[in-house]
């Protein structure tokens, strides 16, 4: 009977060891973009979000990327968060919505988390209900709610220099970047849901930027999300254009996020990892090249 229980206490230590020396898993989800060269380039982001995770000497923690939605079940299991990139929320987008969002619920209720980039964190009106319900404002806190959305609208706009600063207070996600500012596109009038559009109270803001030029206020452009289910999630609405990657800070408070998000601990000066040059992940441009316009019929 001893000699059992030995047995038995020594293959529990083995399996505890086992589950010990698992990896982190980070699943980087690539959705479909038509955006044009050198803005968004999910998939070249998504390349590069895999190397800086791998490289970040946070723990033990490994990333897949897939550009579908995956058909194998162990990357679901396993994933200690999920990370998605694309033109709105990629769930969306791709075939079998339904069955992709109830997959994504058991994930969420297990405590796995979720990041949103860009204009991952968007909706389409015909994504929500008539109210702006829909499963992602609880699992990420908020979202960017399209020009389509009839509930609210928010606003996508270019600007030659939006600076963002850290939002008051000792979040992880704060650890080890400044403000910073940059040519590009984020969000604002981001929804957060209820009629007055306020933060929930698990909803921390992250990131700030006093926007538009013309009527400067403080919008909200990255938060987080402690969920009741145990899990956590982020969104933070930019980068739009490719070459802002190269943004030490804003690259520290995406890894950041991520990191928070897999439960793993945030380094008291931030995920920080010396990026290569952007071609390395294999993006159509690095430089913005937007389409040439159509010419009218007939014209020379």
């Amino acid at each position: 009977m001893k000699k059992r229980l030995l047995a038995l206490i020594f293959v529990g230590l083995i399996a505890t060891s086992l589950l010990a020396s698992e990896p982190t898993q980070v699943l980087i989800v690539v959705g479909p973009s038509s955006h044009p060269p050198g803005s968004h380039e999910v998939a070249a982001g998504g390349r590069l979000l895999k190397y800086c995770v791998e490289q970040s000497g946070v723990g033990d923690i490994q990333a897949d990327i897939v550009y579908e939605w995956p058909q194998e079940e162990a990357l679901l299991d396993r994933a200690s968060t999920v990370v998605f990139l694309g033109d709105t929320f990629p769930p969306q987008r791709m075939p079998e919505t339904k069955k992709i969002l109830t997959q994504l619920d058991a994930m969420m209720q297990r405590g796995c988390g979720i990041v949103c980039i860009h204009y991952a964190t968007g909706l389409w009106g015909e994504d929500v209900t008539a109210d702006g319900d829909h499963p992602l404002l609880g699992w990420l806190g908020g979202y960017f709610a399209n020009g389509t959305c009839p509930h609210h609208q928010g606003i996508a706009k270019i600007f030659p220099q939006a600076t963002i600063t850290p939002a008051a207070g000792q979040h992880p996600i704060l650890h080890g970047w400044k403000s910073f500012t940059l040519h590009d596109e984020p969000y604002i009038l981001n929804y957060f849901g209820g009629p007055q559009n306020r933060p929930a109270d698990n909803v921390t803001p992250i990131a700030i930027s006093k926007l538009p030029p013309e009527n400067p206020h403080n919008e909200i452009v990255a938060w987080a999300v402690q969920r009741k289910d145990s899990g956590r999630g982020f969104a933070i609405v930019m980068p739009h254009f490719y070459k802002n990657w190269t943004n030490d800070d804003l690259r520290c408070c995406v890894l950041n996020g991520i990191v928070w998000t897999a439960k793993e601990t945030v380094p008291n000066d931030g995920v920080q990892v010396k990026l290569p040059e952007l071609t390395q992940f294999e993006p159509a441009a690095v430089e913005y090249a937007p389409r040439a316009k159509r010419q009218p019929a007939g014209a020379k």
